[in-house]
């Protein structure tokens, strides 16, 4: 075995790990990177890459099938599934080279492609060497949680690291869980020609606006998925055959050609042997240092926000605070979140029901003209502003919501008031008009209040 000698020893090749390796080479350090899977990891390979590859050719297959209600006749869309995949692989191979070990052994850094485990606090060992390091970083990521379900283990089923590989494309898709893995991949199948139903144990998207996530809940009923609410799996079965049963006591079994397993995510810490190091993975510092402070976690491994983008601010609050001796905490900055569906649920910091005290404001897209125009006016923008003007929080569910929520999250960062929205010329028409809209729906009470009114009535009569 070979002994080495580092600045910073980093497992995991993901959206974390690469990009503290990346900037840590680049400000001279030497870099030990350990990766026994794929280099890019669960986004690039497994997630969102893939899932959003097979998002957008399902939505040209929507599109197709309503193009005459505007006018546009056309044939209904013929499915290629080889060329579906076909397709997914070439955005994959696409953005590859720039996850690629080539690349970061050319920036300096040493990769490893091996499962990396702890030796003792400062020592991690592979099959081939042995790395003594002032620092290390753990980025190991996530991976799907398997519930415990009778029968689940006997039974073949997908996960997010198996569906994209399918030979055929599914007839009838049994999924579990309503989260955002579940509805994406729902829609999309849905829209591709397979017969989908989504069985949820609580609510769709739990954590989400509520009113937002039931809009979205109905747009995909109305496309053909089906979405069974507090409803349990009790048993698995070859086929796959589902039995579940609902909150009133009620039984029910449900028969598919495919089952996908997405009832939310597990931290792939296993096999670490992170005892020797003494970290205690439940013990993280607001600078995601572990209880060895020779060691962080990173990305999805931390159990915060599980997004590529936290990992990637992750990877910032590690550089600021160990390179720069800087002392940002991870919280410095609100995650935006994204439901990649049609259409789009965007947010970002508190929800109504995380600030009930706040005041909410809104705006809908059935008023916003470009909406109109385009015939896709399902959905709205919503404020929560506190008593000071602040913005607090803010949900968008409409086309294109993800590209919305980016002028939310500067004025959130930047600690802005309502009154900044209010203030912009934006282009006519566009849908981002709809935060102007939703922010003068703060001011509008007391715009036009009889106060209001009086103090015009005085001013009027100043020559």
């Amino acid at each position: 075995m070979k002994d080495l000698k580092t600045d910073l020893g980093i497992i995991g090749a993901g959206s974390a790990g690469l990009s503290v390796a990346a900037g840590a080479a680049q400000l001279g350090l030497q870099v030990v990177l350990f990766e026994r899977g794929e280099m890019g990891g669960d986004c690039l390979n497994y997630g969102c890459v893939p899932s959003k590859a097979l998002i957008a050719v399902a939505k040209v297959a929507h599109k197709v099938r309503g193009a005459a209600r505007f006018g546009v006749q056309t044939d209904a869309p013929r499915i290629d599934w080889p060329a579906v995949k076909a397709h997914m692989e070439r955005a994959i191979a696409a953005i590859a080279p720039h996850d690629s070990q080539a690349r970061f052994e050319g920036l300096g850094v040493q990769v490893i492609r091996e499962h990396a485990r702890f030796l003792d606090e400062r020592t991690v060992a592979s099959a081939s060497v042995r790395v003594r390091a002032r620092r290390f970083v753990i980025a190991t990521g996530s991976c799907a949680r398997i519930p415990d379900i009778p029968g689940l283990g006997e039974t073949p089923f997908l996960t997010n690291e198996s569906i994209f590989h399918l030979d055929t494309l599914p007839r009838k898709l049994l999924i579990l869980g309503a989260g955002p893995i579940g509805l994406e991949l729902g829609q999309a199948f849905r829209r591709l020609g397979s017969d989908v139903t989504i069985v949820e144990a609580a609510r769709t998207l739990g954590s989400a606006d509520r009113e937002a996530a039931d809009l979205l809940a109905m747009r995909l009923r109305a496309e053909g998925v089906e979405i069974l609410e507090g409803c349990k799996a009790t048993k698995v079965s070859a086929g796959p055959t589902l039995e579940i049963e609902s909150a009133d006591g009620a039984r029910r079994t449900l028969e598919g050609s495919h089952l996908l397993v997405a009832v939310g995510r597990t931290l792939a810490l296993d096999d670490l042997d992170l005892h020797n190091a003494g970290v205690d993975p439940r013990r993280l510092s607001a600078t995601l240092r572990t209880s060895n402070p020779r060691v962080w976690m990173l990305g999805d491994a931390a159990g915060r926000e599980l997004f590529t983008h936290a990992a990637g601010w992750h990877a910032s609050v590690f550089v600021r605070n160990v390179l720069f001796k800087a002392r940002t905490p991870a919280h410095a900055q609100r995650i935006p979140s994204v439901v990649y569906c049609e259409p789009e649920l965007a947010q970002i910091g508190l929800t109504e029901a995380q600030a009930p005290d706040a005041k909410a404001v809104r705006a809908d897209f059935a008023a916003n003209d470009r909406a109109v125009c385009e015939g896709e006016s399902i959905g709205f923008a919503k404020l929560l502003i506190a008593k000071s003007g602040r913005l607090l929080g803010a949900t968008i569910l409409g086309p294109s919501a993800g590209e919305l929520i980016a002028p939310l999250a500067l004025a959130i960062s930047s600690k802005l008031t309502v009154r900044t929205l209010t203030s912009p010329v934006l282009a006519y028409p566009t849908r981002s008009e709809i935060w102007k809209r939703a922010a003068g729906a703060y001011y509008t009470p007391a715009l036009f209040s009889a106060r209001t009114r009086a103090l015009v009535s005085v001013l009027q009569r100043i020559p």
